[in-house]
């Protein structure tokens, strides 16, 4: 018997992280064979409108009524997969969602994209409730399982890894000794993003011959946006001119639907994420470039740490321009290098495609309904 699924995220046209994930994740399991069909409840910040015929119903934030209208949607599919990340949510720390967990029948996943290592006591309060209420829980790499066990109390036994999945890119250019490299920074904009300390680092890297392009691709985030306007992007404009790289560096103030994505990772050499933060477990670019045989270089955030510490990328040390400089420099000079690395990438990532993903969550599912109807 087919399988039908309920989803409840972010989801396109929103932009972000978790919504990309849910829409990639929700077209692949509705191409699945075993499942029957896919109804997505989108979470939104105000009425919207959507003509994509899976989204059933919206989660409006702080309007009465729409988590038992939402709720009520869900159940009427076999199994529900929650994305869970703290933002996207109304109420403190997104405790809104706990209202509509509560009021769910049918089983539930619940994908958790953050997991803080030093959380508030309402933030770990929140997380373990949200597990407990789940009958599975999906993290998508072994360092958010490490963490999960040490500062949470979550049942193991609910606890699955299933990877982040990638698109599946078309053959891979590595760097080549004519033209102009392209050193690829992609996703929202905003504080934290670290590309500051890249555009330092392009400047140790400007005499080379060829000489790298550096391309920042992403609009700002719309939560940055609103709270600071464009204040972030204006700065990196300028520290662009202070430093001298100007011809080195350009913005494209878009955001990539999938395919333009494709191709925009197709002609990168070196994917950059010099990101500050020291807490991130999953991220979906860092992947979507690792699975795509491309050379990386990052700060050691956790996931990066995880999925390039075996060579399939160069670490750096967060904040340090110079040190950004000497990797570039590294990979720009040293295609023995760039090709070790595409070879472990791929072997990093192998059967990480959306499609295998789908088939682990279908596998999770039955396995949540089998349990469920001998309970």
């Amino acid at each position: 018997m087919n399988t039908s699924f309920g989803l409840l995220s972010t989801y396109p046209p929103t932009q972000c992280g978790v919504a990309a994930f849910a829409g990639a994740l929700g077209t692949a399991l509705s191409a699945a064979s075993g499942v029957d069909r896919v109804g997505v409840v989108r979470v939104v910040d105000s009425p919207t409108f959507t003509d994509r015929p899976e989204v059933i119903a919206h989660l409006q934030a702080n309007a009465a009524g729409s988590a038992e209208v939402a709720a009520a949607a869900l159940d009427r599919h076999d199994v529900v997969i929650v994305n869970h990340e703290y933002g996207i949510y109304d109420g403190n720390d997104g405790d809104g969602v706990l209202e509509l967990l509560h009021r769910l029948r049918s089983p539930s996943i619940i994908v958790l994209h953050t997991v803080k290592r030093r959380p508030t006591p309402h933030q770990q309060w929140i997380l373990e409730t949200v597990a407990s209420l789940a009958g599975a829980v999906v993290i998508t790499t072994e360092s958010a399982r490490t963490r999960l066990h040490e500062t949470y109390t979550v049942d193991p036994a609910k606890v699955h890894v299933i990877p982040h999945g990638a698109l599946v890119q078309p053959a891979i250019r590595t760097v080549s000794s004519s033209g102009e490299p392209m050193v690829l920074t992609w996703g929202l904009l905003g504080p934290g993003k670290g590309v500051e300390w890249a555009i330092v680092g392009m400047r140790e890297v400007r005499h080379l011959a060829p000489r790298p392009r550096y391309v920042i691709s992403g609009q700002t985030h719309p939560k940055v946006l609103a709270e600071e306007g464009e204040s972030y992007r204006l700065g990196l404009y300028k520290k662009v001119r202070a430093f001298g790289v100007a011809d080195l560096v350009r913005f494209e103030r878009s955001y990539a639907d999938p395919s333009a994505l494709a191709r925009l990772v197709d002609r990168a050499d070196v994917v950059l994420l010099p990101y500050d933060t020291t807490e991130q477990v999953s991220s979906g670019v860092l992947h979507e470039a690792v699975a795509a045989g491309k050379p990386v270089i990052a700060t050691p955030f956790p996931h990066a740490v995880e999925l390039l510490g075996t060579g399939a990328g160069l670490l750096v040390p967060h904040r340090d321009g110079a040190a950004i400089g000497a990797a570039l420099k590294r990979l720009l000079t040293d295609p023995d290098l760039v090709a070790g690395m595409r070879a472990e990438a791929l072997r990093r990532t192998a059967g990480a495609d959306w499609d295998t993903i789908a088939t682990r969550y279908l596998a999770l599912a039955a396995a949540l309904q089998d349990a469920t109807s001998k309970a």
